[in-house]
């Protein structure tokens, strides 16, 4: 029997697993995840880097002397590799991205996914872990026919090879994309240019490098920062509206999902958001039509910490989760030292994203959270509290604020998987071929018919005259991953990278009764510009704060929006994927200059991208460095 267990022509069983582990992920990655690929060197990095990563850790088998002990690491390596590519599938298909080592820390959040989650998860994913069963039966039943003992100078000899194959692919992707370890914006080049395992290992070490930041930081970089938004960012012009709200309650409504498609738009014939259509027009109200979301991972959470903060989010994780104890300079800090109470209304648990912990550094003064409502089967739906309800219940609390107040209030219904009961939808879904898009319409009209209602009751509650009104979309609700369906709406052949950029504006509205001076406005904004435009609307001066945007009514603007992934929207240009574009036609202006090495190009997106890159990295040095703690904003004065 023994040796019919070693005789000759038997498969070594890390070479079977390679095999199918890596034709698996290779079909992942081509065909479930929407990868874009610009050429044949990319489709051949694709092709070869799962088989490499394969190779790797299966190999490492060989040391294992015990032939037990190295078919049990073969199957449970397997069994981990498969549960990683499947959970970065579940994640992909809702964000159209890659799960980062912060978003596992976050995992408690899960629980309050429900049937976002179920919606994710398709029937046919079993198949993802086939190769897993036949590798678990090989190495259980049929151990005659796998090679597992090796002669030292194979195990060198694979070793070595197998190190060769990783420099090979990390060669080509460097060439393919020259900095690309260390201008990573993009997490979908690191998956397609080294694998989605060979990602995860650098996330790891990115993630333990930037851990460290804080401990070493002692403020030195903070003079260079303030001088660079001194001659970058910083405007001294004096808006005529500053101090036009000066002494009003503040109630900023964070629309969840709400993208600009759908304003002024239709579907099936039927207005989708008629009350906010008519805020369009209203002349108590400023509409931004140019106005962007700029979150990340993070998504709503990071719309809270961008409008309170003036700074960027992370491109890892969501700042509320892994900087929630920092020190801030946030808007509602801001205010309470100039008489506003501060409370934030959100249905759903305390915990979910540590709004708990982040709203106290943020310095608020009261959270209602779930446990402030009565939630019921019939009044929920989704995510939580049905809109309706949700601003219905909420009057009570806000008529015992302490006047002048800021409030902020995030809705739930328009969250994906946009779900609605039959009685509650005053339009039909759309008829395409994704689900998600087709209910999405029916969930934005509800909230649409919710904010009017919580304009009645404010003015019937005798809240609404003396208050100033915000509503914003918090980030996009209908991703990539539905761009089909997307192009068929808008009656586009196709949703090139330009349009998705522009899929990115959020509704922005600023509503002032009784002021009678609102207009459309069409200038570039975006979610970094609203603490500054606020606080400077109450009348509230800036001088001593560090901040990234500019107040939304001053004509001296810096004149471009970052993302976070480092594409940028300008007054006269669009730089996403590597490309600039022209924003008023969309027309290609560079194909020929397209790549991470941009700045040394004479692309005329060049020196805005260079400008771009270097406030990601000031806003990054500021939260991973907790720089905050450091500055006496008292004594603060930036000239």
């Amino acid at each position: 029997m023994m040796n019919k267990q070693y005789r000759w022509g038997t498969i070594p069983l890390y070479f079977i697993a390679t095999i199918l582990f890596g034709t698996k992920t290779y079909i992942v990655y081509r065909f479930l995840f929407n990868i874009d690929l610009e050429n044949k060197m990319q489709e051949f990095i694709l092709f070869i880097n799962p088989f490499i990563s394969a190779f790797l850790i299966f190999a490492l088998s060989i040391w294992i002397k015990k032939q037990s002990r190295q078919m049990k690491f073969i199957r449970y390596t397997a069994l981990i590799g498969s549960l990683v590519l499947f959970a970065n599938l579940v994640f992909y298909r809702s964000f159209t991205d890659f799960i980062t080592i912060p978003q596992l820390f976050q995992a408690s959040n899960a629980a309050d996914l429900g049937s976002s989650i179920v919606t994710l998860i398709k029937f046919y994913d079993i198949l993802l872990f086939m190769d897993v069963v036949f590798i678990w039966y090989l190495s259980k039943k049929k151990q005659d026919y796998v090679a597992v003992r090796y002669p030292r100078s194979g195990k060198v000899f694979v070793t070595a090879i197998s190190l060769v194959l990783l420099s090979a692919n990390f060669f080509l992707a460097e060439m393919e994309r020259p900095q690309l370890f260390t201008r990573a914006f993009d997490r979908e080049y690191l998956v397609k240019n080294i694998g989605l395992y060979n990602y995860h290992i650098y996330d790891i070490v990115l993630h333990s490098k930037v851990k460290t930041q804080r401990v070493f930081a002692d403020g030195n970089e903070i003079p260079e920062i303030k001088a660079y938004i001194t001659d970058n960012v910083r405007s001294d012009e004096v808006s005529d509206m500053f101090g036009v709200a000066e002494g009003k309650n503040v109630i900023f409504i964070w629309a969840e999902s709400l993208q600009s498609f759908v304003i002024n738009n239709d579907v099936n014939g039927q207005e989708i958001t008629p009350f906010l259509n008519q805020l369009t027009k209203d002349k108590d109200t400023y509409y931004f039509e140019n106005f962007y979301h700029q979150t990340e991972q993070g998504k709503t959470s990071d719309s809270e910490f961008i409008v309170a903060n003036s700074l960027y989010p992370l491109s890892r994780g969501a700042v509320f989760f892994t900087h929630g104890q920092n020190t801030y300079h946030a808007g509602p800090e801001i205010m309470k030292e100039n008489g506003y109470y501060t409370a934030t209304f959100h249905a759903n648990n305390r915990s979910f994203w540590n709004r708990d912990q982040m709203y106290e550094s943020l310095k608020y003064d009261q959270f209602f959270d779930k446990d402030a409502y009565e939630v019921t089967k019939e009044n929920s739906i989704g995510w939580g509290l049905k809109d309706k309800e949700f601003f219905e219940q909420s009057i009570k609390y806000l008529q015992t604020l302490k006047e002048p107040y800021y409030t902020k209030f995030i809705t739930l219904t328009n969250h994906f998987p946009f779900e609605l009961d039959e009685e509650d939808r005053s339009i039909e879904p759309y008829d395409s071929n994704s689900n998600t898009l087709n209910r999405f319409f029916p969930t934005v009209r509800y909230m649409d018919e919710a904010i009017e209602l919580f304009f009645e009751e404010l003015k019937a509650a005798g809240l609404y005259e003396d208050s100033i009104i915000l509503i914003m979309g918090d980030h996009y609700g209908i991703s990539a991953n539905h761009n089909k369906a997307m192009s068929m709406y808008l009656d586009k052949e196709e949703i090139t990278p330009y349009d998705h950029v522009q899929l990115q504006r959020v509704p922005f509205f600023i509503h002032i009764p009784g002021h009678g001076e609102g207009e459309v406005r069409s200038e570039v904004s975006g979610q970094i510009d609203v603490k500054p435009t606020l606080l400077h609307l109450l009348g509230i001066d800036t001088k001593q704060d560090l901040y990234f945007g500019n107040d939304l009514f001053v004509d001296n603007r810096k004149g471009y929006i970052a993302l976070r992934n480092g594409d940028f929207i300008s007054d006269d240009y669009i730089y996403t994927a590597g490309v600039c574009y022209d924003r008023h036609n969309g027309e290609l202006l560079d194909r020929e200059n397209a790549g991470l090495n941009i700045q040394q190009s004479d692309s005329p997106c060049s020196e805005i991208k260079e400008k771009v890159d270097m406030e990601l990295e000031y806003s990054d040095a500021i939260i991973y460095g907790d720089l905050f703690r450091f500055i006496d904003f008292d004594e603060t004065k930036l000239e």
